[in-house]
């Protein structure tokens, strides 16, 4: 099964392009998240080397969140455009869950944590196998109010947990745990692990319910209530 996979929602964008459990081609875009041209040519670039089509592909997978307000819609509005225009289906996932995916058959659970600016993480805790499975749901909180969900040893992976890595190592002393540099990046790839396994089960995520997971009113809907409330 061909899987187009597209996330945006954080600093490190990636798109990445696999054929069942074989990865064709992954391009990780750096901070430009939120350029939709440099977005399709990185798109355009992969089929390109794997000597693709848009239309010879299964699937589409994009991650809804959280993260950016901005970079989260870019990615769905871009595989929405795609799969319109080829009539494929598309797989919603947790940007948390693939984040998560970095660290799959860890014998301690993963806390991934997105930096959400204002003192706040978006941050779930999971246990990783073959697929990830929420022991914590994704939500939004202090740094200092998830951390005290955290029980037991717990591997804590993104930027989120490099910012506020004094706290979490003050907090919870030998509890926390911290892998090498490369497994904060969010991966495309990761999210393709999970994008295959629903797809081969069936479970496409419908357009109309293909929307962006935020946990929290963006800067707009916030200025908008004030506005209203005045």
């Amino acid at each position: 099964m061909k899987i187009l996979t597209v996330d945006t929602s954080s600093n490190c964008s990636s798109v990445s392009l696999s054929d069942d459990a074989t990865l064709l081609g992954e391009c990780l875009l750096g901070e430009d998240r939120s350029n939709s041209g440099r977005l399709m040519g990185a798109i355009s670039g992969l089929l390109q080397a794997a000597r693709l089509t848009p239309d010879g592909l299964d699937c589409f997978a994009v991650s809804l969140g959280p993260g950016s307000f901005t970079g989260v819609r870019v990615g769905i509005a871009t595989v929405k455009g795609l799969a319109l225009a080829t009539g494929k289906p598309v797989v919603g996932f947790s940007s948390l869950a693939m984040l998560a995916m970095n660290l799959p058959y860890c014998s301690e659970q993963v806390a991934p944590l997105f930096d959400a600016r204002k003192g706040e993480v978006y941050g779930a805790l999971y246990r990783c196998g073959a697929l990830p499975d929420a022991v914590v749901p994704d939500t939004v909180l202090s740094p200092r109010d998830f951390v005290a969900l955290v029980k037991q040893p717990t591997i804590f992976v993104g930027d989120g947990a490099l910012r506020y890595r004094d706290l979490i190592q003050d907090s919870l002393g030998d509890l926390a745990i911290f892998p090498p540099w490369h497994a904060n990046l969010p991966r495309a790839c990761a999210g393709a692990v999970i994008a295959r396994e629903a797809a081969h089960g069936g479970k496409f995520t419908p357009l109309a319910q293909l929307n962006p997971t935020y946990l929290r009113a963006s800067e707009a809907e916030i200025a908008k209530r004030k506005r209203e409330s005045v």
